[in-house]
């Protein structure tokens, strides 16, 4: 088990054991017909039975990496849904936990640990994607209070979540350094869900869109001009765990293949006596463990209280490009199964495709790296 490597303590192996217990009860593979509504669920099974904890940070309590790591490993590995569930309530409150003040944490977070308040995280724009610094939605200071203006889109959580962490820019500076946080509450007046967006794995995702909406200056986060600061923050955490859903993922469409391969009867034996299934196993097989060794190094990295933005974004890159190998390997072995709707490998192979662009795409990656260390 890669839970005896020495990047895990004691806790971590127990945290493990018992979701992993959790999980094979109450989670199956699969996508669901409401996807909003199994979403909303899905955070409340995940609140009361105490694993959204985990994802929250606050005054005096640090983010465990490595167990959000693991969290999202175990649940991508028996549900796409509930590892975005858990994900999105981590990512969505992770600028609170890093930066809020005690009022915005103890009206937020606590609410977001027990599943009763569903977070979303909103940089992206039309035209400022992977281009943080190309932001348009802005806003300006009146008296005690900031209008907001733009748009954002491709936001999870977008038309279901309580309260949405929005980038803006406000000005002090040009470039990244003039874009400030705020939380805006669902329902705020002159925030509205332009459109809900679907995509090839159902997940809940919108544009949003601000006219005119005023909040108070008590629902920044941290200072002005400091958001693009916190939002690379805050992505440096679950970037990682990206990583992590990505291996899970992985983890069981290698399972998976390993059940076809022995049970499908072929040329008067089992698939599994053919050297080339063998071969492509192994590969598989490869390609799970170096995932998961650049994962949990960068994780272990970060709760050392190291910085981890080239570890992280390696484990992003190669954790999602090889968890799109290992499942189109696994598809490949079921044959016309694996392309029938509702297979796990059909599923897997719906889900794995998003994880590539979202958070930074490959792309992205490579540039992150290849620049540090050019510097």
């Amino acid at each position: 088990m890669h839970t005896d490597w020495p990047f895990f303590d004691d806790k971590h192996r127990e945290l493990a054991a018992h979701l992993e217990a959790w999980c094979a009860e109450h989670l199956h593979f699969g996508h669901a017909d409401d996807v909003d509504a199994e979403c909303i669920s899905l955070v409340r099974q995940l609140g009361q039975a105490g694993w959204l904890n985990h994802a929250i940070g606050g005054e005096g309590r640090a983010i465990d990496t490595r167990a959000i790591c693991l969290l999202r490993e175990t649940l991508a590995r028996h549900n796409g849904l509930a590892d975005f569930a858990f994900a999105m309530q981590g990512l969505g409150s992770g600028a609170i936990s890093l930066d809020g003040t005690p009022e915005q944490r103890e009206r937020y977070l606590p609410r977001v640990a027990r599943g009763e308040a569903l977070a979303a995280f909103a940089l992206s724009e039309p035209e400022a994607g992977s281009d943080v610094a190309a932001m348009r939605c802005s806003a300006t200071a009146e008296g005690d209070s900031y209008v907001l203006n733009g748009e954002k889109t491709w936001i999870s959580n977008g038309g279901i979540a309580d309260f949405y962490i929005v980038f803006a820019r406000t000005g002090e500076a040009p470039g990244s350094r003039g874009i400030s946080a705020f939380i805006i509450d669902a329902g705020t007046p002159g925030f509205e869900i332009a459109e809900r967006i679907e995509v090839i794995a159902p997940h809940p995702l919108a544009r949003l869109r601000f006219s005119n909406c005023r909040v108070p200056a008590s629902q920044m986060l941290g200072v002005p001009g400091q958001g693009f600061k916190l939002a690379m923050r805050t992505l440096d955490i679950f970037r990682t765990s990206v990583a992590a859903a990505a291996l899970g993922f992985a983890r069981r469409a290698l399972d998976e293949g390993l059940k076809q391969a022995k049970e499908r009867r072929m040329f008067g034996g089992t698939l599994a006596d053919l050297p080339l299934t063998q071969a492509k196993l192994a590969d598989m097989a490869c390609t799970v463990d170096s995932a998961a060794l650049l994962v949990y190094r960068a994780a272990w990295q970060r709760d050392q209280g190291r910085n981890v933005t080239r570890e992280a974004a390696m484990a992003k890159l190669m954790a999602t490009e090889g968890a799109q190998q290992v499942i189109d390997a696994a598809v490949q072995m079921h044959g016309g199964r694996g392309v029938r709707s509702g297979e796990v490998v059909e599923s897997l192979y719906r889900e794995i495709r998003a994880l590539r662009i979202y958070e930074g795409a490959s792309e992205v990656q490579q540039l992150i790296i290849g620049k540090d260390l050019l510097r």
